[in-house]
């Protein structure tokens, strides 16, 4: 007679463990399903980001534009709220500063008519996300550590620069000085200053115009020099000794120029 088999007296998890193991898994695995979701979680938010740019632009649309904005701001607050689950320790999250960059972006999505004036700093929502491990599991997985990535921030900081400088100067501006009359005169603007080209058909009144123009001069500077060192200086690559603990070396190298410790680098092309 054959005997019954023991009851599973192992608990079953609670429904938040077990949400909170599917969204690690989404957005921290590695499978078909976790890649395919993190693509589309991309997409929307290179979605979104454009519209953050565009909205100076769109921002006539009236209710249309404040329904599109709380529907954006409802799925960032998602998006935030799966990322704190799906992460081991909520302090460690809270750390980050591109978490509480993200945060403000959405105060700004909730609170428009308070945070009004402090609308073109959602472009910054650009930068955090090329500057995500998120974004560099899911695109750039095989580019993660290399140049790529090195000149990607660089064009994505510049870029990103650009347009909080023009939201700036058009949210401080526009309506104040009459050679700032609309959008396009903000970034006409910020571009031949950054540039330092300076042709002088537009300039910012009072000292906190040269203030301004003299802010966006320098960090424009700065960044199109990071921007061409990161395109002109020797290409290295990351394989840390395990000695002293160097982190780039060059391709070819043999030997740690550090401590002379011998190297065994893949070569990416074999």
């Amino acid at each position: 007679m054959s005997r019954a088999k023991p009851a599973d007296d192992s608990p079953e998890k609670p429904d938040g463990l077990r949400l909170r193991a599917r969204l690690r898994a989404l957005y921290h695995g590695s499978s078909v399903t976790a890649v395919r979701f993190r693509l589309a979680v991309l997409i929307i938010d290179l979605i979104i980001i454009a519209f953050f740019v565009a909205a100076p632009l769109l921002r006539e649309g009236g209710v249309i534009f404040y329904i599109i904005d709380y529907v954006i701001a409802a799925l960032l607050a998602a998006d935030l709220a799966a990322r704190a689950w799906a992460y081991s320790d909520m302090r460690d999250w809270l750390k980050k500063p591109i978490v509480w960059v993200d945060l403000f972006i959405l105060a700004t999505l909730l609170f428009p008519a308070w945070l009004f004036n402090l609308g073109f700093l959602r472009v910054l929502r650009l930068w955090t996300l090329i500057n995500s491990d998120f974004f560099w599991r899911t695109i750039g997985r095989r580019y993660d550590d290399t140049r790529v990535e090195e000149v990607t921030k660089a064009i994505v900081a510049l870029v990103t620069f650009i347009f909080v400088a023009t939201g700036f100067v058009y949210t401080s501006f526009m309506g104040r000085y009459e050679g700032i009359s609309g959008y396009i005169d903000a970034l006409y603007f910020t571009v031949t200053s950054l540039t330092t080209t300076g042709y002088g058909d537009i300039l910012l009144p009072g000292v906190w115009g040269r203030i301004v123009s003299i802010v966006i001069m320098l960090v424009g500077v700065t960044l199109f020099v990071r921007l061409g060192q990161t395109l002109l200086r020797p290409h290295k690559v990351r394989h840390p000794c395990d000695r002293c603990g160097l982190q780039v070396h060059e391709p070819d190298a043999v030997h740690c120029k550090a401590c002379g410790n011998l190297l065994c680098i893949p070569d990416e092309g074999a």
